[in-house]
């Protein structure tokens, strides 16, 4: 993939990322997901790409948002063909809270790399480089975590596990306790706490649990970037779930995808902070604008560039 399609992305979720930051705090978590959508879709229909969503929001007979399989883009026969998976607004509720870590994100891949991944939840282990290859899904939670203590030179009492607060964790963090880990619960924000574990900045040592599985494929994408390293496996919450993924081609209910399988060959992502958070400041507003700050990796070279971008109403209005 051309490397500029990384800069022309991040147009995107800088859009995304400034409709959304008007409605922090305000409470209403669908409204800003909404105007996110909007921004997102009217950017993406800026670029000379072929492109199709997916994982996107919902599917096509949930119109307002991407839906899955919806193609935009302004390309020609010539134009490259690609694939994206994306989240307007991850962290809805943390926007609407006017919490840390929301951002809008996506990942681009040439077409036919990612997995088509159902809206269902997908159990998660993921860590940054130093331990890229430590790792297997198949291992205990004891086993993990001793493997990242010792790649970390810590005592077991040291790993930071970052885990999403549901009652569906409530073993996994009473065995992570009772091996005198620390654990960091959050709320919401799951391609956030997959990107923690790759900054040595946030503490974070290891995510694991289950989340969305449209958002494992999107952190999945952002880890590799990063050189870290992840595994997820499909959780059915029932079998419409299973009739889904049947028809999206998955037909190993059990398998283990690994970081390749989730995201193959050369990816692209990019990340704009709608809120402060640990990797990105928020969208700031001013009389003449707003400042973002955005992320854009690549995983063909490893470079990750840091963008802090002025908005000037003035002269382009949004």
């Amino acid at each position: 993939m051309d490397r500029n399609l990384a800069l022309e992305f991040v147009r995107v979720t800088e859009a995304a990322a400034i409709s959304c930051a008007r409605l922090m705090g305000r409470g209403e978590r669908d409204l800003a997901d909404q105007a996110a959508v909007d921004s997102m879709r009217k950017t993406l229909d800026s670029i000379d790409v072929k492109g199709t969503v997916v994982i996107g929001e919902g599917e096509r007979d949930e119109a307002p948002m991407l839906y899955i399989g919806e193609t935009f883009g302004r390309g020609t026969s010539e134009s490259p063909q690609v694939d994206v998976a994306l989240d307007p607004l991850e962290g809805t509720n943390l926007c609407a809270l006017g919490h840390y870590d929301a951002m809008s994100v996506i990942a681009i891949a040439q077409k036919g790399n990612f997995l088509h991944a159902p809206d269902t939840y997908m159990d998660k282990v993921a860590v940054g480089p130093d331990c890229h290859g430590k790792i297997r899904y198949e291992m205990s939670t004891r086993e993990k975590l001793e493997a990242v203590a010792k790649v970390k030179g810590k005592e077991l009492g040291e790993v930071t596990v970052i885990i999403l607060d549901r009652p569906r964790h409530e073993q996994l963090i009473a065995d992570v306790r009772a091996l005198g880990c620390r654990i960091r619960l959050i709320n919401d924000g799951d391609v956030a706490a997959a990107l923690s574990t790759c900054n040595p900045e946030t503490g974070i040592d290891i995510l694991l649990g289950a989340g969305g599985a449209p958002e494992g494929v999107i952190g999945a994408a952002a880890v590799k970037c990063l050189g870290g390293d992840f595994y997820g496996k499909l959780k059915f919450r029932h079998d419409e779930e299973r009739r889904r993924a049947t028809k999206m081609g998955i037909s190993d209910f059990d398998k283990v995808y690994s970081m390749e399988e989730l995201a193959k060959g050369h990816v692209m992502v990019s990340l704009t902070g709608v809120t402060d958070g640990s990797w990105l400041k928020g969208v700031k507003f001013y009389g003449w604008g707003c400042t973002t700050n955005s992320i854009v990796m690549r995983s063909q070279t490893g470079t990750l560039r840091e963008l802090k971008t002025q908005h000037r109403f003035d002269i382009k209005p949004m």
